[in-house]
């Protein structure tokens, strides 16, 4: 007899009628109830074999977070990572702590293990404002790690929301998830700002190298007031354009370029520009084979167009209009 079919037997005749008092009956009722189900436990772990753990062939860089995150993330390691797997984690703490202590040089630190690893799990970080600094008597208000370590890596951030047919959606027209890109370099992530303290000119130079110093006259300030300077490359726009249309292809997926580029004529024209040169040169045929397309469009048209849309394509955005973008889309996913 099988042991679950020995089990199932004892505990059967555990209840057989007894000439005891109705008292009795039921104290013996509860043990036996008690001591069938302990017995039935102990044969179940004692045939269990614990599973060997699985090994893990390269490292992955741990970047360790702020309050709740650093409790949760550790809750998951203990309960689902550290039992089953043989993995070797590169630890890095980016609480804001720590990266006070080290003068933010473990953001720099974990950055650069993620590009000689290829693999990082990052958990949520504070990005201190005025009142944080307060808090945590920090040296200075730090940069976005997050910031930090796109610019240090380069590239495309793509997120895709994973679509569940039983989950309804705020706008239910979304039946295909909606990929976005998010360029991960420069912009108002790079930007150099500084207050103004009264009236005067002013402006931004260039110095070519070997050349003479271009200045652009930006404002005539008749009082206090802010400033910001940014900036992006050409290199990094076209690797930009190139990750977007091989992974619009990939998916087999229509990829739409936003910018502001009716404000922003000359800084959003060159993303725009350089999309639809590498489209055209590399490109349009790949997509054409696959009845697919690329299209700029308006950032505002964009938004308009996805509440229409059933989904079901890539969006390119730069850094900071993507950020807005992804989070009212994961809004509305959720």
């Amino acid at each position: 007899m099988s042991p679950s079919r020995t089990v199932l037997s004892r505990t059967l005749s555990s209840f057989a009628p007894r000439p005891v008092s109705q008292a009795s009956r039921a104290s013996i009722l509860a043990y036996n109830k008690k001591s069938a189900f302990a017995r039935y436990t102990q044969l179940q772990y004692s045939t269990m074999t614990v599973p060997q753990k699985i090994k893990v062939k390269n490292p992955v860089v741990e970047l360790d977070g702020d309050e709740m995150t650093r409790i949760i993330w550790q809750d998951i390691k203990d309960k689902f990572i550290h039992p089953y797997l043989d993995i070797d984690l590169k630890y890095y703490d980016l609480g804001l702590e720590y990266r006070d202590e080290t003068n933010d040089q473990v953001t720099i630190d974990a950055a650069e293990a993620i590009k000689k690893y290829s693999v990082g799990v990052k958990c949520a970080t504070i990005t201190p404002d005025e009142a944080r600094v307060e808090e945590f008597k920090l040296k200075q208000m730090w940069l976005s790690p997050n910031g930090t370590i796109r610019n240090a890596l380069g590239g495309t951030v793509f997120r895709e929301p994973i679509v569940i047919p039983r989950i309804p959606r705020l706008v239910p027209g979304w039946k295909k998830p909606i990929i976005i890109g998010r360029h991960a370099f420069g912009d108002q992530y790079r930007a150099k700002d500084t207050v103004i303290k009264g009236k005067g000119k002013l402006t931004m130079v260039f110095t070519p190298e070997g050349g003479k110093p271009e200045e652009i006259e930006v404002y005539n300030f008749n009082g206090g007031g802010v400033a910001q300077t940014q900036y992006n490359t050409d290199e990094s726009i076209e690797g930009f354009a190139h990750a977007s249309f091989k992974l619009a292809l990939s998916k087999s997926l229509p990829l739409y370029m936003s910018t502001k580029n009716t404000i922003l004529k000359k800084y959003d024209g060159r993303f725009k520009d350089i999309f639809q040169e590498i489209y055209e040169s590399t490109y349009a045929k790949e997509f054409e084979a696959k009845k697919i397309w690329y299209e700029h469009r308006l950032i505002d048209d964009m938004v308009a167009q996805m509440m229409k849309s059933s989904g079901g394509y890539v969006m390119a955005l730069k850094s900071l209009s993507t950020h807005a973008q992804k989070r009212a889309h994961l809004l509305k996913i959720s």
